[in-house]
């Protein structure tokens, strides 16, 4: 019998959502997304070191002999994770995600400004943009962002997508896809309530089925892509979500199951279902998060976990500049 991973492939594009090459050269993704945290934590491993370094050199080199360690280490972060992106891109055949400085979240000049960024340093290095996802948090600022740069062909990811006025922002944008995050929803409403939840009556796993439906319903194009899961019970629920996005963990785990899995999510179901269209301007966005606690907690969560992952990776980086020999003089 085929295993659950085998089975969920032929429903869903499965992503790995990781920065480690092994886990995605083992479990074969079509696409794989990255985010400060994964970036941070494989920029740690010994294996990867010689990426770091690579990056560091060119960094050093660019910024000149007299520069400071600091400022080295800052304009290195955004090259390290193309220079990861690269690497990912050589291993899946599909798309990477790379995602904009969550500190820029609430800038939607500086967001473009960075975007662009990214794309040509892939674009430089013979990669086409097509193959390239620029993530970006679902602020108000930050899906306006995504809707310049999509009319560019600049093809975005929108994270840190908790509530359905974010998710109907961004397919109005016309973004690419969105991640909306089961794992972080069941976090908040298990904290919130002190109840567990399992299966269908999974909060996050309910947020996404309602995303999904709405935009099968009204014949939106961008594509959804569940995100940050707990436990295989999550997405199991959501086989037939166009993309998900899994760490090797739960990967593992699904390629280790054998049994019938059920395809729950279904576009030919949502035509048929009694859902009300809702207009969002950035008055309706900003009166329905102030609304939603749970999206307004996580968003901020997200984004300030993501800026202080970027700050330990900094760190991390001008550690490793001084750490690194002075090149030699001729």
């Amino acid at each position: 019998m085929a295993t659950l991973l085998e089975q969920l492939k032929q429903y869903t594009t499965v992503v790995a959502d990781t920065g480690d090459m092994k886990s995605m050269e083992k479990f074969k993704p079509t696409d794989a997304t990255t985010n400060p945290s994964l970036i941070t934590a494989a920029a740690g491993m010994p294996e990867y070191s010689y990426i770091v370094d690579d990056v560091l050199k060119q960094a050093k080199s660019a910024a000149g002999a007299n520069s400071d360690d600091k400022a080295v280490a800052a304009a290195a972060f955004k090259t390290l994770a193309v220079a990861f992106g690269r690497k990912i891109l050589e291993i899946v055949p599909g798309r990477v995600s790379t995602e904009v400085d969550a500190r820029l979240s609430f800038d939607k000049e500086k967001t473009i400004e960075m975007a662009h960024d990214i794309i040509k340093q892939y674009e430089d290095a013979g990669v086409d943009r097509k193959r390239v996802l620029i993530k970006i948090a679902s602020t108000w600022e930050g899906i306006k962002a995504a809707e310049e740069l999509e009319k560019e062909g600049i093809h975005c990811n929108l994270t840190l997508l908790f509530g359905l006025h974010q998710a109907v922002a961004c397919a109005e944008a016309k973004v690419t896809l969105i991640s909306p995050f089961v794992g972080r929803i069941l976090d908040w409403y298990k904290k919130d309530t002190g109840k567990d939840y399992a299966g269908a009556e999974d909060p996050g796993v309910q947020s996404v089925t309602t995303i999904y439906n709405y935009y099968k319903k009204f014949g939106y194009k961008t594509q959804v892509m569940g995100a940050s899961f707990r436990n295989t019970s999550e997405i199991i629920e959501l086989a037939g979500s166009d993309l998900l996005t899994i760490a090797p963990k739960l990967l593992a785990e699904l390629d280790a199951t054998e049994g019938t899995l059920e395809k729950k999510l279904d576009a030919s179901k949502s035509a048929s279902m009694d859902i009300q269209k809702i207009t969002i301007d950035k008055a309706t966005f900003e009166k329905m998060h102030a609304a939603d606690r749970m999206a307004h907690d996580k968003l901020k969560e997200g984004i300030e976990g993501f800026s202080k992952a970027l700050e330990e990776l900094e760190e991390l980086l001008a550690k490793r500049l001084k750490e690194m020999p002075e090149p030699a003089h001729a």
